[in-house]
This record gives C-alpha cells, structure tokens and sequence, in this order.
C-alpha cells in the first residue's frame, strides 16, 4: 500500500482552501483519501505486530476543535494517526502525520501524568548514562536528531538544578519525530520507511518500559 498523489494534493487544497464550502464540495473525495489512510494504518499495524504488540490504531478526526483557539480555520490539512502499544508493560505510542511539507513518524510521551514523569525524572537523576546511550546511538541520533518536547524553565521541586542531567529533568514531554518530504512520502518503500522509523525507536521505548513498571530499586511494580 502506498501514498497516493491525489491525497497529497487534496491536503495541498485544503491547505489553501480551509473552508466547509470547499470542503463538502468534494467530500465525497475526501471519503476516498480517508479510506486509502486508513488502508495504509491497518499495513503499518500489521507490519509493527511482526515486532511488537500494538493494541489498536487511531485515525484522528480531520475537523478542528475551534471553541478554545483563535485559528478558526475548521479542517486539519492533514491526516494523522497512532498506534497504541498492548499492555501495561509497553509503554509509549508511535505517531504518523501526513501533511504537505510536514510529514513525520515518530512517538514517545507526549503527556506523562504526574507519577510517571516524576518516575522518570527520578531515574535521569539517579544515572542517565543508558538514556544518553541510547539516545546518542548513531542510526537513533541521524535518524531524529534528539529529545523534543516542553520543559519547565528552571529545575522541578525536588531536584538540583546543578545536576549533570538536568536537561533531561526539565522535559515533561519525551518524543522524536522524523521528517519526511513529500517525495519520500509517495515513494512505493514509505511503509517500510515508517517501520523502520518505528524499529529505530524500539530500545527507547523498551527502556522507557522497564522505568516506568518498576520502582527506584528494580522491582517490578506492575
């Protein structure tokens, strides 16, 4: 299963025309692209169970939530999606965004609650020297680059804002993304591009695991 052109050139549109008259104009196309995505997550699904096991997949809604925002545009010019590992003991969940110029796979955690973040902070202080491999792995750090997300301004409560991994104390996100253009994205080898951004992915996400289900001392908590 691949990209098809046209869906990428209806996101193009809708892009410059982000209106309901344009849009329920050609629904009945829309219907079709959607369709075609939603193809393309069931062969990204059945590729990623292979090597680990997902749960489920989303697509996400194309119509904007306006109440709350001053961009009152009503669609995403964009289709996107996610796929959320089984079981407590997988933690994280794989991302994929198609959109002209800003195609991305990637995953991570996007919004730990409270414990699991205090969890995480709590390992970084006490050695962050397997993150740190990890993340300067050399296909990992060519492939994404590093770590994104928010981070607080100054330490958290608790924590020394000398510390040597204070950087990575700071974050409340932890997430990568890889960016595709939009010839890559309409290549007959995307699929597997995007599993082989999921499978770059999959010794973060298992250490990340092994963090989050056990306690400071290594024992299992779940």
């Amino acid at each position: 299963m691949k990209i098809s052109k046209e869906t990428l050139t209806f996101l193009t549109q809708l892009e410059k025309n982000n209106n309901k008259d344009w849009f329920n104009d050609r629904k009945p196309k829309f219907k079709i692209y959607q369709s075609e995505i939603k193809q393309f997550l069931e062969e990204i699904e059945g590729k990623l169970n292979k090597t680990d096991q997902i749960e489920s997949h989303k697509l996400f809604r194309i119509y904007r939530d306006v109440r709350f925002s001053n961009d009152k545009t009503p669609f995403k010019a964009r289709f996107a999606g996610s796929f959320k590992r089984a079981t407590e003991s997988r933690r994280g969940g794989y991302f994929l965004n198609i959109e002209n110029g800003k195609s991305m796979a990637g995953g991570g955690f996007y919004a730990p609650n409270p414990a699991d973040l205090k969890r995480i902070r709590q390992e970084f202080e006490m050695d962050d020297s397997e993150i740190r491999e990890i993340l300067k792995a050399p296909k990992f750090k060519k492939m994404f680059g590093g770590l994104q997300g928010s981070a607080v301004k100054s330490a958290p409560r608790g924590f020394d804002p000398e510390h040597p991994a204070i950087d990575l104390i700071r974050m409340k996100q932890f997430y990568v993304v890889r960016n595709f253009t939009n010839e890559e994205v309409l290549q007959d080898n995307f699929a597997d591009q995007v599993i082989d951004t999921y499978a770059t992915l999959r010794p973060y996400f298992d250490f990340m695991s092994s963090v989050l289900t056990t306690n400071l001392d290594g024992e299992e908590i779940i």
